[in-house]
């Protein structure tokens, strides 16, 4: 149960990070800041709404809100300003504009919203615990958060596979130049994926914060663990993502229950194991890539 609720945030990170990746090419570092930043804007509107208006269900649509009052405006204006500039450049460009941006964000973050901790766990607390087992669980780790995710993949799954815009992103993913020269707006189609890549980071956070308390580094950790879980699917693999969330958060519950030593490394155990037997990840396959 533990592993599940765990893995639910954790593949709400990872798979706009995955879908960044898979389609634009880009190891986004700044993708955890992202998920900060959603977080402590969920916590901050929360706890001013409770303070007005009392707890009520306007609480978990306060959540959505600051996910897409974070992403959406965020998204597009990384992208616009300083992605677009280096498409077909080298990763470790890339990288360094995207850890650039990584800390910047980090520094807005601490400006808005200080350095003590975050915490608002209304949501939590309104939808009360169930008994499974003699264990008490809330209900909104236990139901929400995997409703939510699950949600996330099927809904991304239906609008790849059945919709026009979805199959022109997927067009663009298996060739960019023969897609651009049949017509289809590649750049377009990079704007509107990062924006969704960003609001899916920023609604992890969201969803996260009634159950943690948020501090600053709370972005590091979480891009670290997200690029492990995207690693060991195979990158741009979002479906891939959901299973190894699911492996990794299940690993590091019973290492919690059983083993807690071991409780911080255990992802990148499993990731190393897994890239040691499968070095593309485990639904990924080598690439023919053009010199």
């Amino acid at each position: 149960m533990d592993g599940v609720a765990q893995a639910s945030v954790s593949f709400m990170v990872a798979v706009g990070l995955s879908l960044v990746f898979g389609i634009m090419r880009i190891l986004n570092i700044a993708h955890g800041s992202l998920y900060a930043l959603g977080g402590y804007t969920a916590a901050a509107a929360g706890l001013w709404l409770s303070a007005a208006w009392g707890d009520g269900p306007w609480l978990y649509l306060a959540l959505v809100l600051s996910a897409l009052v974070v992403g959406v405006p965020l998204g597009a204006l990384i992208e616009r300003v300083l992605l677009r500039r280096i498409y077909g450049k080298e990763h470790t460009l890339q990288l360094l504009i995207t850890f650039g941006i990584f800390m910047m964000l980090e520094d807005a973050q601490k400006l808005i919203f200080g350095v003590e901790p975050y915490f608002n766990d209304a949501p939590l607390a309104i939808l009360g615990t169930m008994e499974i087992g003699g264990i008490y669980y809330t209900t909104y780790q236990l139901v929400v958060l995997p409703l939510t995710a699950l949600a996330t993949m099927l809904g991304l799954a239906w609008f790849f596979n059945r919709t026009r815009k979805g199959k022109l992103i997927t067009a663009v993913i298996e060739d960019f130049e023969v897609a651009s020269v049949m017509g289809v707006n590649a750049r377009s189609v990079y704007f509107w994926t990062f924006i969704l890549g960003a609001t899916l980071a920023a609604l992890g956070g969201a969803l996260a914060s009634p159950t943690t308390s948020l501090v600053p580094g709370t972005g590091a950790g979480t891009i670290v663990l997200s690029f492990a879980i995207v690693a060991s699917a195979g990158l741009g693999h979002f479906q891939g993502a959901a299973v190894t969330a699911l492996l990794i958060g299940l690993a590091q519950a019973f290492s919690v229950h059983f083993y807690s030593e071991i409780a911080a490394v255990m992802p990148y155990l499993v990731m190393t194991v897994i890239l040691v037997v499968k070095p593309y990840g485990l639904f990924g396959s080598p690439e023919v890539r053009r010199i």
